[in-house]
C-alpha cells in the first residue's frame, strides 16, 4: 500500500541530506556559512560486538552512530540524538526495510548535520561545543522492540530496537558519557517518540547530581481520526506494538490500566515521565497532516491532495479540520502545564522536525514564539534562564514567522 510504504520512509530525519540540500536551494543566504565551519561529517561507528549482544538491525547487521567530540566548556556535556525514520508494522514492510538504511547499516553513510548539531556558536550558542551523538535508526519501532521473526522467504528479521538502545548507550558510557556533567536525550519524529519512551531510563543511568533532561522534536503523534472518520494511524501503531513486542519499554503504571497500544501514544507516555522534558512540535505538523489526518488510504479528493501538500492551498473548510487537529494536540498537552520543569514550543508552521535544520533552529526566518527562536527557547528552558518556557502558538495563519521555506 502506498501510504504504508510512506509511513516507513518519510517521517523524521532519514532524508536529512536531501532536505538539507533542498533547503540550501530555497534559501542560500540563510544556509550559507564559512567553509571552515563545514568540515567532514562525524565518522559512522558500528556498535562493537553487536551480534553477541543481540543488538542488531532488522537484517542482523550492527547498528551505528556518529560521535562528534565536544570541546572547551562543553567537554563534559552530551547530546544524544535519536534519528527518526518511521515504523514498519508488518513483516512485509520490515523485510523491505532490510534493503535500506532503515533496516541495515550496510546501506548507511555518514551524514553532515546542522541546527542543534552545529559547531558554530553564532548559530547554536548553547550546544555548539557539546559532545554530540547521532544514533542511527534501523529497527523500525522507535528503538523499542524485542522479538524475532521470519519472512515468507525464510529470512530472519530481528526486532531488536530495545537491545540497540541499551548497547549503544552502554558503549557511549565507556566513551565518556558516564562522566557527563549534563546530558540531553533528544530525537525527531519516530526518534522523538523514542526519546519519550527512553527518557526516564536514560536519566536513571546517571548520578542525581548530573543534570539530565529530554527533548522530543516532532514526536508527539496523535491518536486522531482521519478525514473519513477512521483511526488509520492507530492501526499502524497496533501493528508495530504487537509485531515487535514493545511492551518492555512502556510505563508500568500505564500498562496497569491501559492496553500497550494506548501506552505507545505520547499523550499517555508523558503522564508517566518524571525527567524534565521539552516538547517541540507544530500544531499543524506536516507529516501528520499528510499521513495521519489525510492518508492515501482515505482516498482524498484532489482538493485534499493539494491541501495536504501545502497548507496555503487549503480552503476554509479544510483549515477548520486542521484547526481541529491542533486543538486535539493542545488538549493532549495540558498535562505538561502542571509539570513545572517541562517546556513547550508548539508553533503553527506547516513543518516537521525543526531541530536538525539551521533554517528552523536559529536563523533570520526561524519560527518565533514569545519573540524567541526554537534555539533560544530550548536554551532558556535547559539552563533555567528566566521564567518557564511554555509557548503555544495561535491558530494558523496567525504567525508571520512561519516561513514557506521551512522543510515540510
Amino acid at each position: 500500500m502506498a501510504t504504508e510504504q510512506l509511513l516507513q520512509c518519510r517521517p523524521g530525519c532519514l532524508v536529512l541530506l536531501l532536505l538539507l540540500l533542498a533547503s540550501v536551494m530555497m534559501c542560500p543566504l540563510v544556509w550559507s556559512s564559512p567553509p571552515t565551519t563545514v568540515g567532514r561529517p562525524p565518522e559512522l561507528t558500528l556498535l562493537a560486538g553487536a551480534a553477541e549482544k543481540g543488538a542488531v538491525c532488522l537484517d542482523g547487521s550492527p547498528p551505528a552512530y556518529q560521535l562528534e567530540r565536544g570541546f572547551g566548556s562543553g567537554s563534559h556535556s552530551w547530546l544524544v540524538y535519536l534519528e527518526g525514520g518511521g515504523w514498519c508494522s508488518t513483516v512485509e514492510a520490515c523485510s523491505k526495510h532490510t534493503k535500506s538504511a532503515l533496516g541495515s547499516s550496510n546501506f548507511m553513510e555518514a551524514v553532515q548535520l546542522a541546527g542543534i548539531f552545529s559547531k558554530d556558536q553564532s548559530q547554536n550558542s548553547d550546544f555548539y561545543n557539546w559532545n554530540k551523538v547521532f544514533v542511527r535508526y534501523c529497527d523500525g519501532a522507535s528503538f523499542s522492540g524485542d522479538a524475532e521473526y521470519e519472512d515468507q522467504d525464510g529470512n530472519r528479521l530481528f526486532f531488536r530496537g530495545l537491545r540497540i538502545w541499551e548497547a549503544i548507550i552502554d558503549e557511549l558510557m565507556e566513551k565518556g558519557l558516564a562522566n557527563a556533567k549534563q546530558a540531553l536525550l533528544a530525537g525527531c519524529s519516530s526518534g522523538g517518540l523514542a526519546t519519550l519512551l527512553h527518557c526516564d531510563d536514560f536519566s536513571a543511568r546517571f548520578p542525581r547530581k548530573v543534570a539530565v533532561k529530554c527533548f522530543s522534536d516532532a514526536g508527539f503523534f496523535l491518536d486522531k481520526k482521519n478525514i473519513d472518520g477512521e483511526r488509520f494511524f492507530r492501526s499502524v501503531y497496533n501493528g508495530v506494538v504487537h509485531l515487535q513486542n514493545v511492551s518492555k519499554v512502556l510505563p508500568k503504571d500505564c500498562l496497569a490500566k491501559m492496553e500497550p497500544l494506548d501506552c505507545f501514544f505520547p499523550s499517555e507516555l508523558i503522564k508517566s515521565i518524571n525527567t524534565p522534558t521539552f516538547i517541540l512540535n507544530s500544531g499543524y505538523d506536516s507529516w501528520q497532516i499528510q499521513n495521519v489526518l489525510v492518508p492515501d488510504e482515505s482516498s482524498p479528493e484532489n482538493s485534499w491532495l493539494t491541501c495536504k501538500a501545502n497548507i496555503r492551498d487549503c480552503d476554509s473548510t479544510q483549515i477548520e479540520v486542521l484547526h481541529g487537529f491542533r486543538k486535539t494536540m493542545v488538549g493532549d498537552l495540558k498535562v505538561v502545564q502542571d509539570k513545572e520543569e517541562w517546556g513547550l514550543f508548539i508553533d503553527s508552521c506547516f513543518t516537521h522536525c525543526q531541530t536538525p535544520f539551521k533554517i528552523s533552529w536559529d536563523s533570520p526566518i526561524s519560527p518565533r514564539l514569545g519573540n524567541k527562536t526554537i534555539s533560544q527557547a530550548v536554551g532558556d528552558w535547559h539552563f533555567s534562564r528566566g521564567q518557564r518556557v511554555k509557548e503555544i502558538d495561535c491558530e494558523y495563519p496567525c504567525n508571520p514567522t512561519c516561513s514557506s521555506q521551512l522543510p515540510s
